[in-house]
């Protein structure tokens, strides 16, 4: 079997592929908008809780515990569902799943005691855990083969759906009460609109999908280099998230500690830092499906260990800078792990989705709440200053296979045997 490598390095491990048609463009490009939608809603939650909390009079434990319910519904069912949906086709419930958002907004406008507003948290959760793991299975399914494109696009949408809700929130909620929360589920009545024709184009396609899956019910790599690969990837992401929670989470308290700067002035800056990791987000999938995952992942994680060993000990200048280059090397990742993970469980799309996309959403809230107990500690200088080793972890990117970039005129390959 002739089998490519990455870079001309040892052999690699080919990904089997089937022939695959044309991109669906406007299949990727609906769901990544219900992603903007998604997302914008979703974050509402946190952009309200100073609403919250005076309306409330919740107490910090209280105030994370709504964090909590959110991250646990969103983060750990996931993979519940991506397994089930592996097994039986559910076209229709990605309007479903929007469906549950919807109500939890609804609820969350006028829920009257402190229970209620957890449920109504839950919900919005439970909605997410849906949308992603089969979004992202739709935005793979509908590539033609472009699987990094596809999920750079899709991603890309959370991204701008991330910046867009606490700005709409202020602007509307934080200024006329919460009982306009309830404006958002118009957002959500959009959602169910477009996803209602994203999954009547993925119930006619049922077909091709059970085809690609039949193809590769086999396994395609022996069992301990999936698992290696997965530990390795799962890894590299605690790596990047975490690194990516010291920025989005305290960035702004860093620049004012540090340089003396306004709290206008550092959250102007943070936008800068969130307007690299979208852009890098953009371009890490088109990258990887050229030049091959695993390059990505080393550049984007690894490459970026000198910036961020340099950054707790420059000036304010080379602090902008270097945040930017992190942010769009690091954001690039992300594309490539969830495509490189796919690629290696062809099979279990979903459950591996939900898997990840939920490690995501679980790992930044964990990183967020550690780092805050080691900067009131230790001081936010310090927490710099530790995260600054993080991407070294992307050294263990030794122990991934080479999977060389696949495409829609990619034949079909075998898997080497073991041993």
């Amino acid at each position: 079997m002739d089998v490519k490598s990455e870079g001309g390095g040892p052999p690699s491990l080919g990904t089997p592929t089937l022939a695959v048609g044309r991109t669906r463009y406007g299949v990727i490009g609906a769901v990544s908008f219900v992603h903007v939608l998604n997302d914008m809603m979703q974050s509402v939650i946190l952009a309200i809780y100073p609403l919250l909390k005076g309306e409330f009079d919740l107490s910090f434990l209280q105030i994370g515990l709504i964090t909590l319910t959110f991250q646990l519904t969103a983060s750990l069912l996931q993979p519940v569902v991506g397994i089930v949906t592996d097994k039986r086709p559910l076209p229709y419930s990605l309007p479903v799943g929007m469906c549950f958002t919807l109500s939890g907004l609804l609820l969350l406008s006028v829920a009257p005691t402190y229970p209620i507003l957890l449920l109504a948290v839950g919900l919005i959760g439970c909605g997410s855990s849906v949308f992603h793991p089969e979004s992202s299975r739709v935005a793979r399914m509908a590539s033609g083969g472009r699987y990094g494109l596809a999920q750079s696009v899709f991603q890309i949408g959370g991204n701008l759906g991330q910046a867009l809700g606490p700005l709409l929130a202020a602007g509307i909620v934080l200024a006329f009460g919460r009982a306009h929360v309830g404006w958002f589920g118009l957002a959500a009545v959009l959602g169910i609109v477009v996803l209602l024709q994203v999954s009547r184009w993925y119930s006619h396609h049922i077909n091709e999908r059970v085809r690609h899956k039949l193809a590769s019910e086999q396994p395609l790599y022996p069992p301990r280099v999936v698992h290696r690969t997965v530990g390795v990837l799962m890894v590299l992401m605690f790596s990047k998230f975490f690194y990516l929670a010291s920025i989005s989470s305290y960035y702004e308290f860093y620049l004012i500690h540090r340089f003396g700067l306004s709290m206008t002035t550092a959250t102007q800056l943070l936008s800068v830092f969130l307007l690299a990791v979208a852009a890098g987000t953009l371009v890490g999938g088109p990258i990887g499906d050229r030049i091959g995952r695993r390059r990505v992942i080393w550049f984007s994680i690894l490459g970026i260990a000198p910036f961020t060993l340099v950054l707790p000990h420059a000036n304010l200048a080379w602090t902008v800078g270097l945040s930017v280059v992190i942010g769009v090397g690091l954001a690039s990742a992300f594309p490539a792990i969830i495509v490189y993970a796919q690629d290696m469980m062809p099979y279990r799309i979903g459950m591996i989705s939900g898997m990840f996309y939920g490690l995501s959403f679980g790992l930044g809230g964990l990183g967020a709440a550690l780092l805050g107990v080691l900067a009131d500690r230790a001081g936010i200088v310090f927490v710099y200053q530790v995260c600054a080793f993080l991407p070294l972890l992307g050294l263990l990117a030794v122990f991934l296979p080479d999977v060389r970039p696949t495409g829609p005129s990619a034949a079909p390959v075998s898997a080497p045997q073991s041993g």
